[in-house]
C-alpha cells in the first residue's frame, strides 16, 4: 500500500511591520541633563558635593566651608551682589529619567538641556541626597565654579575654572565634557580669550581628557599659594 502523502506545511507567517524609530526616539537607557546657574536653594547640595570632591582629591584636611560660609560669600544678600560671569558663577549639573516639565530661562543665561543615551542604566545610590525636591525626579549630579580673570598678554578676559566635579555614578558618561563645554561657550560668547584650571598630577585620567579636548599642560608653571597663618603674618607685615 502506498504511503500517505505528507500534509502540506502551515503557511508562513505574514512578517510583522518594521518598527520605525523617529530621530528623536530615544535608543538604550535615557538620561535627560540640564545644565543652568545655582541659586542660593543648591548650597545644601553644593556643600556636600564640595566635600565628597575634597575625598576624591585626598585633601579633606583642608575642607572647612560650611553651608553659611558659601551662602555668604557665593550669594552674598546685597543689591550691589555682581552679576553672574562677573564673579564667582556655578553650572549645576541636573539628571532626569523623564524629560524635564519647566526649563524656565534666566535673565543671564538659558539652561542647557540635552539627551544622552547610555548602554546600561545609572544606579544612584544617592538620588534621595541630592533630589532636588520633594516628589521631583530630578537630582543633582555635578557642578562647575569659575570666575573671570585676566590675561596682560592677550590684554583679554578669561575664565578660571576652581572646581569641577562629577559624581561618581555619573562619572565616564561624557557629563563633566559638559559641564566644561558649557563655560568654554560662555567664554567664546563674551568674547573672552581663554579658559584656565588645574590638575593634579596623579589624576592620569582627566589629564588625559583634558588633552584630547585640546587643553594644554602647562608643565613649566607652578601654583604658589598663601594661606592661613603664613597669608595672615605676610599681610599684616610693613
Amino acid at each position: 500500500m502506498a504511503a500517505a502523502a505528507a500534509p502540506p506545511p502551515p503557511p508562513t507567517p505574514a512578517p510583522e511591520p518594521a518598527l520605525i524609530l523617529s530621530q528623536n526616539t530615544p535608543l538604550g537607557h535615557p538620561i535627560f541633563t540640564r545644565i543652568r546657574l545655582a541659586t542660593p536653594s543648591d548650597v545644601p547640595h553644593l556643600h556636600k558635593l564640595i566635600h565628597q570632591m575634597a575625598v576624591f582629591e585626598r585633601l579633606t584636611h583642608l575642607f572647612s566651608a560650611t553651608e553659611s560660609s558659601l551662602s555668604a560669600t557665593l550669594f552674598p544678600s546685597t543689591t550691589t551682589a555682581p552679576q553672574p560671569f562677573h564673579s564667582f558663577t556655578i553650572f549645576i549639573l541636573e539628571v532626569s529619567p523623564t524629560p524635564f516639565i519647566d526649563t524656565p530661562n534666566n535673565t543671564f543665561y538659558n539652561p542647557t538641556v540635552k539627551v544622552v543615551n547610555l548602554d546600561l542604566p545609572v544606579e544612584d545610590p544617592e538620588r534621595e541626597t541630592f533630589r532636588v525636591q520633594n516628589g521631583s525626579d530630578v537630582f543633582v549630579a555635578g557642578f562647575v565654579l569659575f570666575f573671570p580673570n585676566y590675561s596682560t598678554f592677550l590684554g583679554k578676559p578669561g575664565f578660571y575654572v576652581e572646581d569641577l566635579f562629577v559624581r561618581e555614578c555619573y562619572r565616564r558618561k561624557g557629563f563633566g565634557k559638559m559641564l566644561l563645554s558649557a563655560v568654554a561657550k560662555q567664554a567664546v560668547k563674551m568674547g573672552y580669550g581663554r579658559v584656565e584650571w588645574v590638575v593634579l598630577d596623579w589624576n592620569i585620567n582627566a589629564i588625559k581628557f583634558y588633552e584630547e579636548m585640546g587643553a594644554k599642560i602647562l608643565q613649566e608653571w607652578r601654583i604658589c599659594r598663601l594661606a592661613g597663618e603664613a597669608l595672615e603674618a605676610y599681610g599684616g607685615a610693613d
